[in-house]
């Protein structure tokens, strides 16, 4: 197998010959399920989308990983505060009592945050992947622009 075949194989795979709303919609949609509130099962729920509506596989997986180790602490936080905003909560009755925390009562401790949680990330998500969806689509047709054009022969 010649390198140019196997080079052309590769570029098939990572979806360069997709075109640049395809590219988009595949980070969007990636992008919104990673900073959904369905934390633990993200990674799976991209594969899926990607596989069920025949996105990019690699741009979806990428848009899933925008939370990540670094990141999810802002992104949630962020999320929760919006929901909190949102659900038009006062801030004064979600007042913790840390010197009262221990392992077996967190949960409990921090039932008060989970509605605004979910509302708060799922707004934040559906926003963040129409965003993600027109940045990248910009990106992707500034490239494509770039690109010098193949001529007929």
């Amino acid at each position: 197998m010649s390198i140019l075949k196997l080079k052309g194989m590769f570029s098939s795979l990572m979806g360069q010959h997709d075109s640049p709303s395809k590219m988009a919609a595949s980070f969007g949609v990636g992008t919104m399920i990673g900073m959904s509130p369905l934390f633990g099962i993200h990674t799976f729920l991209g594969i899926f989308a990607a596989w069920a509506f025949k996105l990019n596989k690699p741009a979806t997986i990428t848009g899933v990983y925008v939370t990540n180790p670094l990141t999810i602490v802002p992104i949630y936080t962020f999320g929760t505060w919006v929901g909190i905003r949102l659900l038009g909560m006062d801030l004064s009755m979600l007042a913790l009592d840390f010197g009262h925390i221990t392992f077996s009562n967190v949960v409990h401790e921090l039932n008060v945050f989970l509605l605004p949680f979910f509302v708060g990330s799922t707004v934040v998500a559906l926003i963040s992947g129409v965003l993600s969806y027109y940045i990248m689509l910009c990106i992707f047709r500034f490239r494509d622009r770039k690109k010098p054009r193949e001529t007929a022969a």
